[in-house]
């Protein structure tokens, strides 16, 4: 008898069970298909709701169409056809980017002024003023839109204005400077009793850090084609500085207050003319106060800087008087924001999507070389 022991079968080995296969990266794939299908669609359409507004003379389409794209909000409901749109105009008046958009506060209200132009149902306009002023030019600009929106002349073809239409100033907190230029413009100015305005005046600030540079042993080279090309440097001694470039600078300084001085002396006497005895007229002696010095509400009145004494809802009920009617729906405009808007982020440089630190406190910028109208406690 065979005693040998049967071979013994190998184990049998389990195979590993096979690894499930992720789906993260279909469904990943799958929403973004969607999202650049969607935004493919947006971009037809817009196309060719752009291509579908050119007339038969392939007429190209206004400057409008390329600034601010502003929706109308409704701010206050009085069931009324008629309407008055509040214009905001907050913090530093300034010419540079404004917005994500880049628009200036120049861009956006002149966009807000020309939307109130072409809407028949809007009969005034009340422009909200919180400001300590700004750039002089961008002053200038907004104080410029607001008398022209004001003004109801014919156009080209001789049919009547589209505008014409009365600008009443509700003063916040503060209106100063610059605040108070664009204000000058307006048919009415209401004004809180403690609102700070005035501050009439013009500012243009430099540094001066020679004593610096010589502290660390830098010493500067200057090649200029004549002797004030380097004005406004801070490169130089005070002793370098020739006398009659203290004298041009000071020139353009006042050359620049007289223009402050006669926007507010027109502003305010045609604006008295309409108003007549409702309103204030400027003070004999307001130019005394026009030296850069700030002043209450109270005081502005007393020097017919301000026409009235009151809050918002006050400005209100001046714009129904004025533009003659019992009642009006509030309305804002304020920008909208779209796909496009999204998109664009993409194509912008990394410097605009910096982090910023916000410390509660807006500190003005003020560049060398530029005047101001602004109040800077």
């Amino acid at each position: 008898m065979d005693a040998t022991p049967p071979p013994l079968s190998p184990p049998v080995i389990t195979p590993p069970p096979a690894p499930r296969k992720s789906r993260g990266w279909m469904i990943t794939s799958i929403i973004l298909a969607v999202l650049l299908g969607f935004a493919g669609l947006v971009i037809v359409g817009q196309f060719v709701a752009h291509t579908l507004s050119f007339d038969h003379n392939f007429k190209t389409a206004s400057a409008r169409e390329v600034g601010p794209k502003l929706e109308e909000c409704l701010l206050e409901d009085n069931d009324s056809q008629n309407k008055i749109a509040v214009i905001n105009v907050d913090g530093i008046i300034s010419g540079h980017d404004y917005d994500d958009n880049g628009n200036s506060m120049v861009d956006l209200i002149e966009a807000q002024l020309d939307r109130a132009a072409d809407d028949k149902h809007v009969k005034a306009v009340i422009l909200k003023v919180d400001s300590p002023g700004g750039e002089v030019m961008a002053s200038d600009d907004i104080y410029k839109a607001i008398c022209d929106f004001e003004t109801d002349e014919p156009d080209e073809n001789g049919k009547p204005g589209r505008k014409g239409k009365p600008v009443i100033c509700s003063m916040g907190s503060l209106a100063a400077s610059g605040g108070y230029y664009i204000s000058s413009g307006c048919r009415w100015i209401e004004a809180n009793e403690l609102t700070i305005t005035g501050s009439i005046g013009v500012i243009m600030h430099g540094w001066n850090y020679r004593g610096l540079m010589d502290k660390v042993g830098v010493m500067p080279m200057t090649f200029k084609s004549g002797k004030f090309k380097d004005m406004l440097s801070g490169e130089r001694e005070p002793s370098e500085i020739p006398p009659e470039e203290h004298a041009m600078v000071q020139d353009l300084i006042d050359e620049t207050y007289g223009k402050f001085t006669n926007v507010v002396a027109e502003g305010r006497s045609a604006a008295h003319e309409l108003n007549k005895k409702e309103g204030a007229a400027l003070a004999d002696g307001w130019m005394n106060y026009a030296d850069g010095r700030v002043v209450s509400g109270s005081q502005a009145l007393d020097l017919g800087l301000v026409d009235e004494l009151g809050d918002f809802d006050d400005a209100v009920d001046r714009a129904l008087q004025i533009a003659g009617i019992k009642d009006a729906n509030l309305v804002e405009y304020r920008e909208h924001y779209d796909l496009s808007n999204f998109l664009s982020m993409f194509g912008q440089s990394s410097q605009a999507h910096d982090i910023k630190l916000d410390l509660g406190v807006e500190a003005p910028k003020l560049q060398t070389g530029l005047m101001y109208f602004l109040y800077e406690p």
